[in-house]
């Protein structure tokens, strides 16, 4: 077993509460919502953080930004507005060492996040 959080969900070692799911792609309820909202929207390939993307994972990035466009439109935030937020490395927060999206709506969300 991974020691990787969302490869063991990947894997199906995990529960999740999955949104929607493709050959790339992975996206789940996040377990501690922040928002009305709130999906993490995962390549299912292992990738450390957005800081550790190359020129190879192209694609992976546009299955990734479609995959989040597909939730807010499913989920009903998309005409109104919604936030897509990838946190990278400690002191961005991110919490589980594999690259992921935040899609987060359903309310007004407030600015500066932080």
């Amino acid at each position: 077993m991974s020691d990787c959080l969302f490869c063991q969900i990947v894997a199906g070692e995990l529960p999740s509460d999955k949104v929607i799911e493709t050959d790339d792609v992975l996206a789940f309820r996040d377990i501690r919502p922040q928002a009305p909202v709130h999906v993490l929207v995962i390549p299912k390939r292992h990738i450390p953080s957005a800081h550790a993307l190359t020129e190879a994972d192209q694609e992976v990035l546009v299955h990734l930004h479609l995959a989040a466009q597909q939730v807010a439109e499913k989920l009903g935030i998309a005409e109104q507005g919604y936030r897509l937020v990838t946190n990278i490395g400690f002191h961005g927060q991110q919490t589980v060492p594999h690259l992921h999206y935040h899609v987060l709506g359903g309310r007004q969300l407030q600015w500066p996040p932080g």
